[in-house]
């Protein structure tokens, strides 16, 4: 089998590292399944994108949604990110955090009247709008609270990303947004509004795009929109450009940041006005794993199949994209031999596989397995289905490593739930 390493997950002496510290050894101490990250992975990969666009005034807001572990935020919010919270949970997280609303925009489709409420009372650096009607709810909440709201309206440029469709935001056929027609005509109407102040445009075509061309397309499209709006006076201060920026999963080859710097510059370097970016994924995805152990080995007539602890429940993306996640041992053996087989979870479901027809190394119960690109959509999205814990994420530092949450316990699983005698009266 292919094995994959990089700067930050390499082999020494056959035992798989995380930085400094052998997987082995935190696996030891907490058990599988189990997140672990790579905090220089994170720091490397904010530096390297904010360097690629030092030429002009910009800002990186983290996009919260990719992996929202309280140290997360708090590694990307002290490198000096800005925080795009989704939710009023997201919102929630980035304050425990130590985030200054000021410093987060509020984002999301659908977003209700106490988020809304929410982003305005604390003073939130902008509030996205997806659409007409919420543009007029955030002019009537600011009202109420005698407040004038920071306004941005998400363009749909209407865009083909080339990825997943389930992850494709720009087109005109998805949830996301406003046409670009409808939303010239949205930004004159909210400039006349009173409690409401538009401040820039905002576009996300979609996530693990691995092409520029999108990306292009789309800003010379809305910065010719941007030019028109400041000639009928409205004073736009910035202009978002969402993330989506792809990673390597598999054999995929993903623009740098230097060469997403040199497409866009010379149509951002005319718009006189902070520019800013929501990456998430590019950010973490190849800075975590999901290290798993192997429970059962068992063949069929067609088919091997490797039985793990991790399932669904722990990285859903496998199950609910086709996603592609490398998956190799945490400790290599050189005399097994390589078989092709189904890579399975516990969960009562046959959509509960991490791989399908995945070459690897022969396995035996008991060995530990790395399932890598496990940083972002992840953990977050993981369940307690079949009631299962969540597992506990780690990041590793150097040579030293933090469990900075850890496994849930069953009374995790319970939280307010109890048995209310009064429903069994007879």
């Amino acid at each position: 089998m292919k094995l994959f390493e990089s700067d930050y997950f390499t082999y020494k002496n056959n035992q798989l590292y995380c930085d400094e510290i052998p997987v082995e050894e935190i696996i030891d101490s907490v058990g599988t399944p189990a997140f672990i990250y790579s905090k220089k992975f994170f720091t490397d990969r904010y530096n390297e994108f904010t360097k690629a666009f030092s030429g002009i005034n910009h800002t990186i807001f983290y996009a919260v949604k990719s992996n929202s572990n309280l140290n997360v935020i708090k590694t990307f919010y002290d490198l000096g990110s800005g925080i795009d919270v989704n939710s009023a949970g997201e919102f929630y997280r980035a304050v425990k955090a130590g985030v200054s609303p000021g410093k987060m925009i509020l984002t999301g489709v659908g977003k209700t009247a106490g988020e809304i409420k929410l982003g305005i009372e604390n003073n939130v650096k902008f509030i996205k709008a997806e659409s007409e009607q919420e543009v007029y709810l955030i002019d009537e909440i600011a009202g109420q609270l005698g407040k004038t709201a920071p306004l941005a309206i998400r363009v749909n440029p209407d865009v083909n990303p080339k990825t997943h469709p389930y992850i494709s935001t720009g087109l005109a056929e998805n949830k996301f947004g406003i046409d670009s027609k409808s939303a010239y005509k949205l930004f004159l109407k909210a400039a006349g509004l009173k409690n409401v102040k538009p401040l820039g445009i905002d576009m996300h075509i979609g996530s693990q795009i691995t092409s520029v061309e999108p990306y292009k397309e789309a800003v010379e499209k809305l910065a010719g929109m941007f030019q028109k709006l400041k000639s009928e006076g409205l004073e736009l201060t910035h202009f978002d450009i969402g993330g989506g920026m792809g990673v390597k999963y598999k054999d995929e080859t993903p623009f740098t940041p230097e060469e997403f710097a040199g497409a866009l510059l010379p149509i951002l370097n005319g718009l006189d006005c902070e520019v800013s970016f929501e990456p998430g994924r590019y950010l973490t995805a190849n800075g975590g794993i999901l290290v798993t152990e192997v429970l059962y080995t068992k063949s069929n007539q067609k088919k091997n199949f490797i039985v793990v602890d991790a399932a669904m429940t722990d990285l859903l993306r496998p199950s609910i994209y086709g996603a592609y996640h490398h998956i190799q041992p945490a400790e290599l053996n050189g005399t097994a031999k390589d078989i092709t087989a189904d890579i399975v979870g516990p969960v009562c479901e046959s959509g509960d596989f991490l791989a399908k027809g995945r070459e690897i190394s022969g396995c035996k119960p008991g060995d530990k397995l790395a399932i890598f690109s496990a940083g972002a959509y992840a953990m977050v999205m993981a369940s307690n289905y079949n009631g299962r814990r969540r597992p506990p994420e780690i990041i590793v530092d150097k040579d030293k490593f933090f469990v900075v949450r850890g496994r849930e316990t069953y009374d995790h699983l319970l939280f307010d739930e109890e048995i209310k005698p009064g429903l069994f009266e007879k």
